[in-house]
């Protein structure tokens, strides 16, 4: 049996350029975990339900679970790591929005997607993100009051 091929791919990630050699069928989740050691997306249900995977390509939330790495060559990849002491990683500190910490990366990248996308969210906009992660920990009230809270700053900075 012959062995899958490996390619060479230049990835840009939290806007640094990385040089990986990966199979073509490799996602995006076990490139950054087991070949560059960005473990902050985590690998839950690996079929997309769960979003612990949640990273941003190009600003938009991709469960990277379910996209291949080759993917994304030309495009901005975003991490848990490449939003160090941002307003929302703050919030989640501030409002007690997690528990065990699983699922939070994947929470904090969908949240800081939807503060830069929808600045105006409502209530039912919020509901609708968080839909997209799981979390059996905690309530997701937390979670809401921490989204809320980074908004209400970006309108009072407005």
């Amino acid at each position: 049996m012959e062995m899958p091929t490996k390619c060479e791919m230049l990835l840009t990630i939290n806007g640094e350029n990385y040089s990986v050699v990966a199979r073509q069928a490799d996602t995006l989740l076990f490139v950054l975990r087991d070949e560059l050691g960005l473990t902050g997306a985590k690998p839950g249900c690996l079929n997309g339900d769960c979003g612990a995977c949640t990273v941003l390509v190009d600003g938009i939330p991709i469960k990277s679970c379910m996209m291949l790495a080759i993917e994304t060559v030309g495009k901005e990849i975003t991490t848990i790591e490449g939003l160090r002491n941002t307003p929302i990683q703050r919030a989640f500190i501030e409002h007690f929005a997690f528990q065990c910490g699983y699922c939070t990366p994947g929470f904090i990248m969908n949240a800081y997607a939807l503060t830069e996308q929808h600045p105006d969210a409502d209530d039912s906009t919020i509901q609708e993100w968080l839909e997209s992660n799981i979390c059996r920990c905690t309530s997701y009230q937390e979670i809401e009051e921490a989204v809320k809270s980074v908004l209400m700053e970006k309108r009072k900075n407005e």
